[in-house]
């Protein structure tokens, strides 16, 4: 219609429900991440009590009971065997497989034995340029020009950071029960369900099934934990959902990436805000703390079920609908203007709300 197409609104691409339907033989890796995740979860547990991988209650803790960690590792083994049937292009499978083993495995070392933040930092660095080096070389070389090959560089150096970003900022995010598990789930099937109906489904089944080994770990971790998802889990899923953005955005244009953004909000905002905040007052931000937003929901007196499900309120109320309406939307302009009307919107209920509660808690105490 032409007045849709006026307003930068895009027709759906005829042959989608065809591309769906021959996609429809691959859908057995859905239930295949989802026992993986779940069959490996379990065994963790028992591993984790056997080699006294136990996370104790501490100051900088909002958990109450000793608790095994490192239960991520079932997600993990369920998205390398995703990524390897998913993913059509055996050489991108393979970096991406390699930059994942990277990043949970220094994960699931420093869960068995706590590691310098320098040698996480690296080795997330590697992993990141593992899966941006070979994109953005081939850019390079494609491209005709110092002006464009400067764009290439620019562009890598953008992916670089934003991957070792994802993973440390979902790191942050695994305070309280259920709080990560639920926001990969979100994630994931927001992302798979937008390019089904919005980018033709280029991304095939590979985000249903990575929500799927997240769905089966939730169990397990709320409402009351069981087990820890962990280093090697919570890193892990950073980068999962950082490539999954990247690898549509590649193949499907840069509107994902906005779309990328505002699907996983309540993540960054969270976290970014608070790095910020400590940053500001003049803290040791690298260090372990309890001053995310959800850690002082908690610490007011609120369960875990409850922060967890604000937290979803906001994917459901506000990053639902806005990725939707940029999903439907050519023009990059008005993409980038609901992006920051989003984040603008994010860190004013942050800050508002964080004030609320630290007057809450003060009083209290």
């Amino acid at each position: 219609m032409p007045e849709l197409q006026e307003l930068g609104l895009g027709a759906a691409d005829p042959r989608r429900g065809e591309r769906i339907a021959r996609m429809s033989m691959d859908a057995w890796v859905i239930p295949l991440a989802f026992v993986v995740s779940a069959g490996l979860t379990e065994a963790a547990i028992r591993y984790a009590h056997a080699r006294r991988m136990l996370d104790e209650p501490g100051r900088r803790r909002s958990h109450t009971q000793v608790t095994p960690r490192g239960g991520g590792v079932g997600i993990v083994a369920a998205a390398l065997i995703v990524l390897w049937l998913a993913l059509p292009l055996r050489i991108q499978a393979l970096q991406a497989m390699t930059a994942l083993v990277l990043v949970a495995g220094i994960g699931w070392w420093d869960d068995h034995r706590s590691l310098r933040a320098l040698w996480r930092l690296l080795v997330h660095i590697l992993a990141a340029l593992v899966f941006v080096a070979p994109p953005t070389l081939a850019l390079f070389h494609f491209m005709d020009g110092t002006a464009a090959r400067l764009f290439a560089v620019m562009l890598g150096a953008t992916m670089l950071l934003s991957v070792v970003w994802s993973i440390n900022l979902h790191n942050f995010l695994d305070g309280i029960n259920g709080l990560l598990a639920w926001q990969a789930f979100w994630t994931f099937a927001a992302i798979g369900a937008l390019d089904h109906m919005y980018f033709n489904a280029g991304l095939g089944w590979l985000p249903f099934a990575l929500a799927a080994a997240c769905v089966a770990f939730i169990p397990f971790n709320f409402p009351q934990a069981r087990v820890f998802m962990g280093d090697v889990g919570s890193g892990a899923i950073g980068f999962l959902i950082v490539a999954t953005i990247w690898l549509a955005a590649m193949s499907r244009g840069p509107r994902w990436l906005a779309v990328g953004l505002i699907v996983a909000s309540a993540a960054i905002i969270d976290t970014t805000a608070t790095l910020l905040s400590r940053m500001l007052a003049g803290r040791r931000w690298y260090s372990a703390h309890r001053e995310h937003l959800y850690q002082w929901l908690v610490r007011s007196g609120r369960s875990h079920a409850r922060v967890v499900g604000y937290y979803m309120a906001w994917n459901l109320f506000i990053a639902a609908p806005a990725s939707v309406f940029v999903s439907r939307m050519h023009r990059y302009d008005a993409a980038i203007g609901v992006t920051v009307l989003v984040y603008t919107l994010g860190f004013v209920v942050w800050t508002r709300t964080r004030s609320a509660v630290l007057r809450g808690v003060r009083a209290r105490d």
